[in-house]
């Protein structure tokens, strides 16, 4: 089990929570929190993502992981436009937190 903030996922059951409550993920979006929450506080790029998740070294749409996130972001209860589990650090990659930032 990987716990950060009030996230837990379950890799061996592809189960996951936001706190006390099971979110349900798809595939893809599992993959996507996966690969962000085992190097939380480490910026993960989108070429490692595309790798990791998707599994090509080729971008199929340069919109599919900014799609993905938005549907994760929601699941698990984090603002876009505020976000505190994970953040967009611009020409750099992604970045799960490992505590709420700083306002």
């Amino acid at each position: 089990m990987i716990k950060v903030q009030n996230i837990s996922l379950d890799p061996e059951s592809r189960r996951a929570w936001r706190g006390p409550d099971e979110v349900a993920l798809s595939r893809k979006e599992f993959d996507l929190v996966h690969a962000l929450i085992t190097r939380a506080g480490d910026i993960v790029t989108r070429d490692e993502l595309m790798r990791d998740v998707w599994h090509t070294s080729f971008w199929t749409s340069s919109k599919t992981i900014d799609v993905h996130l938005g549907w994760v972001r929601r699941k698990l209860g984090d603002d876009s436009r505020s976000p505190h589990l994970i953040t967009t650090i611009r020409g750099k990659g992604l970045r799960f937190e490992k505590a709420t930032p700083a306002a």
